[in-house]
Parts: C-alpha cells; structure tokens; sequence
C-alpha cells in the first residue's frame, strides 16, 4: 500500500524546491537544513523531516547539494516531465489559468481548450482552437491528455469530470465550488478561494481577539 504522505509536506517540498532554484541561479552548491528552513518559514527538524519520507539526503555538517536534492524533489513533485492539461471552461478563471506563465515553466502543457459557450466554439486562444463539450471525449483521448482543469460552474463540474474520467485522465484541478464524486484512483485537488479567504479572515480575527 501506498504511503499517505501529509497534504503540508508537499506544499513545503514545492517551496523548498523553489529556494533551491533561487539558490542554484545565484551560483550557490550547498545549502543547510537551516537556511532551507529560514526560507521557507518552517524549523531545520521540519525541513529534514519532510525530506525523510522520501529517502536520505545531505551529509551532516556538509548540508545538501543543490543540484541534486532539486532534481529529486523535481522527480518526487513529477514536475521532471511534462503534464498535457485540458481546460474545461473558457471563462474569466479559464482565462486567467491559460495566461499563467508558471504552468508551462513548470511543465503542464495546455493542449486542449473546452467550453460550452456557442461564441466561444471555434475561436482561438494563442495556438488554441476551443471546442464545444460534444468533442471531450475524443479529444482528451486523441491528444493522451492526463489532467483537467475543471473551471466550469457547480452545475456541470461532475458531469465533465464523469466524462473525463472515462476517457482516461489521470487527476482533476476543480475550481468549481462542489466536492466532486470520482474513483478513487484519481485524484482530484480542490480551489475554493472563497474558503482560503475564509480562512484568511479567520486568522485575522482571531490574531485580532487574542489578549
């Protein structure tokens, strides 16, 4: 059976893994648990911790090489590759995620845009055509497309994750504000920014009530 590894632990190694970049442009070769740990507003025990769950690393009192504890948590964060993504929902969200310049960099490759919209169908985005829910299928199929990007409304998330999900993909980013109903063997990661500002409001008030 698979190991569960903590939901903050991924988090964290996507931040270490972003000072190791930073690091490794400024010509540095080494880095301790510590400065990883200062970076990444966490204790150097979390740091190695974290980094336990998938092995050894480091050398005591020499720290971590830089190269190489990045190419690993590359590989352990599967961004070593590239990811062919499918938007489903061509709206102000869809928009803004297709014009995120961080996807690409990181390896998630927009190779299919779907939308309902009859004035959208057919349109372009860059190199994109969009093409109306008639086409999913086929289409996540013939391009080998392995996640969605679900920003559609509540009302038609499930069915296009349904959909998706027979057609082979492999993980689902959800948008939309409904906990969505899938075999368990595909993931799926839910944003709802109204519940992060909700927990951000949250953290405020209470700071705020605190003697």
């Amino acid at each position: 059976m698979t190991r569960r590894i903590p939901a903050s632990t991924i988090r964290r190694l996507s931040h270490y893994l972003r000072s190791l970049e930073d690091l490794e442009a400024s010509g540095d070769e080494t880095v301790s648990s510590e400065e990883l740990a200062l970076r990444g507003q966490t204790t150097a025990a979390q740091v190695r911790k974290d980094l336990s769950h998938f092995g050894s690393f480091g050398k005591r009192g020499l720290g971590y090489r830089i190269e190489e504890l990045s190419a690993r948590l590359r590989q352990i964060l599967g961004v070593d590759r590239v990811w062919k993504v499918a938007l489903i929902g061509a709206g102000r969200i869809g928009s803004a995620l297709f014009e995120y310049p961080a996807f690409e960099s990181r390896g998630y490759e927009c190779v299919a845009i779907i939308d309902s919209d009859p004035a959208k169908i057919g349109t372009y985005w860059s190199e994109l055509q969009i093409h109306g829910p008639d086409d999913l299928e086929s289409l996540l199929a013939e391009l080998g497309v392995e996640l969605v990007i679900l920003a559609v409304p509540a009302r038609a998330a499930q069915e296009m994750a349904e959909r998706s999900v027979r057609a082979g993909i492999k993980g689902i980013l959800n948008f939309a504000p409904i906990r969505l109903k899938v075999p368990r063997h595909v993931p799926v990661e839910d944003v709802n920014l109204v519940m992060e500002l909700e927990a951000l409001s949250f953290a405020i008030t209470q700071h705020g009530s605190e003697p």
